[in-house]
């Protein structure tokens, strides 16, 4: 069945495309009885399966049905691996992009990307270090939102580096708007 689906997803495609684009993300698939493997998830707040899908555009590579109990990322090299080697069984020149959001920023999966030259795209989630680089930012967002008593979001490039990754580049989006029945404002951030 594994194999099926990027079978399927291959013959969709009259010529090999230059770049695919494979989006990795779990779910939460809430239980509501006494089943076999059901784990409190306090993310999902609720007793859940977590299974992984990967995808590429509309197209479902991956559907792995998983307990609620591990890592978001768990298991997911495994299948990523399978799913590349047999893309670039078909497509040797293939450009493969990976994206994922914090829970797969992954030193053991970026190490794997970058010896199989797969390019990737992960969210980090917040930290100190991060809201320190970025301080400004979140202030120029604030101040645009108080002039403006609108939205206001701002973008910034800069490099980052952990002490077991590469050195790499990271994006941030800092941004105030309105809290819902209130003049106060809200700030988020978003780092990639």
């Amino acid at each position: 069945m594994d194999e099926l689906l990027v079978k399927l997803f291959i013959e969709s495609h009259r010529e090999a495309p230059e770049q695919i684009i494979l989006d990795v993300d779990p779910t939460d698939l809430p239980l509501h009885g006494k089943q076999e493997g059901r784990f409190f998830h306090g993310y999902y707040d609720s007793h859940c399966y977590l299974p992984l899908y990967i995808f590429c555009g509309e197209h479902v590579l991956c559907a792995r049905l998983r307990e609620a109990n591990h890592d978001a990322a768990f298991g997911s090299l495994a299948e990523i691996a399978r799913i590349v080697t047999q893309t670039r069984t078909a497509w040797p020149e293939v450009k493969i992009i990976l994206r994922g959001d914090s829970g797969f920023c992954r030193n053991e999966l970026m190490s794997w990307c970058e010896s199989n030259q797969v390019e990737f795209v992960f969210g980090l989630a917040r930290n100190q270090r991060l809201r320190k680089i970025i301080g400004a930012q979140m202030h120029e967002a604030a101040q645009q939102w108080r002039e403006t008593d609108k939205p206001a979001r701002v973008f910034s490039e800069f490099a980052y580096q952990t002490k077991k990754t590469k050195k790499g580049a990271g994006i941030a989006r800092a941004a105030w708007r309105r809290r819902r029945n209130t003049s106060m404002g809200k700030r988020t951030l978003a780092l990639w």
